[in-house]
């Protein structure tokens, strides 16, 4: 069970850096960030900063806390928080029709859907796989083995809106 916990802390550690660096690369990058948040439904006006710099920060304590073994336990908590409150907001989004693209990984023209719910129920589930597990000794051969499986999680993650592109069935024609 240490290399699921492994895999669970290394994808989560890799996915929550892209979308932080994702966030923060420059002024553009966040200020889009800060935008999207309100166009999904979020808080507007004076509180779409504050917000957007809160998550950011949240997602920083998640990469820091899940980087040390001796404090994976409580970036897992974190991300399990941070993840159920993002798939809070994208299933509200979702349900009230809402077409704008998530900034979760950065600039995206595809909108929400339920796929990006899917995605994020998934990642929920890593942090709590990880939560119950906790870290442990590994062998250098099962890390590899269990760096890899993270590693095709995090490609998964990052490339999913092609892939729902790829298999979508396409519309009627005109």
């Amino acid at each position: 069970m240490d290399y699921l916990e492994l895999a669970c802390r290394t994808a989560l550690l890799v996915l929550f850096a892209v979308a932080l660096a994702g966030k923060t690369r420059s002024r553009a990058a966040f200020a889009e960030f800060a935008r999207s948040t309100r166009a999904l439904g979020g808080p507007g006006g004076r509180w779409a900063t504050p917000v957007a710099v809160g998550v950011i920060g949240a997602e920083t304590g998640v990469v820091v806390l899940l980087a040390v073994p001796a404090t994976a336990r409580i970036g897992f908590a974190l991300a399990t928080v941070l993840l159920v409150v993002f798939t809070g907001a994208t299933v509200r989004a979702v349900r009230t029709g809402r077409r704008a693209p998530c900034a979760c990984f950065g600039r995206s023209s595809t909108p929400v859907g339920w796929p990006h719910v899917i995605r994020n129920g998934l990642l929920l589930g890593h942090a709590l796989t990880g939560l119950a597990l906790g870290p442990g000794a590994v062998a250098a051969a099962g890390a590899v083995v269990a760096l890899a499986g993270a590693a095709i999680v995090v490609l998964l993650v990052l490339r999913l809106d092609d892939l729902v592109s790829l298999f979508a069935s396409p519309g009627p024609a005109r």
